[in-house]
């Protein structure tokens, strides 16, 4: 045999082992983080409307993080109830101005109507 087929059947101990380590390597890249524990100040929410598993209780912007109140906590929510209807009454003004339904009236005190502007981005 040449030199050529010689070399392509041969194995490499070393490259074997590189592979493995390798492919160990990239296994551990998905496997689940350990979980921190949280403060007991913290835990006094766990209980409440909303927490559920895997997260319990998820504050991500660390709000509660200092001044951990029940009354902070509850002030919390009732702004964030408050932004939501907003947010929803605002996602149906768009939709319903888009499907072609204005208000009567006029929007301003020069007279322009509410249906003589545009939908959508065109009235930018």
């Amino acid at each position: 045999r040449n030199s050529l087929t010689q070399h392509r059947y041969c194995t490499h101990p070393t490259m074997k082992s590189a592979i493995i380590a390798t492919i160990i390597g990239s296994a551990a890249a998905f496997a689940p983080a350990p979980v921190a524990k949280t403060t007991s100040a913290i835990n006094a929410f766990e209980d409440e409307l909303g927490a559920q598993p895997p997260l319990g209780f998820f504050d991500p912007f660390g709000m509660l993080s200092g001044d951990v109140t029940q009354e902070r906590f509850d002030r919390l929510r009732y702004v964030e109830i408050k932004h939501g209807r907003i947010c929803q009454l605002a996602f149906l003004g768009q939709v319903v101005t888009r499907g072609g339904i204005h208000i009567p009236g006029d929007i301003d005190y020069s007279g322009d109507s509410f249906d003589s502007f545009p939908n959508g981005v065109a009235a930018l």
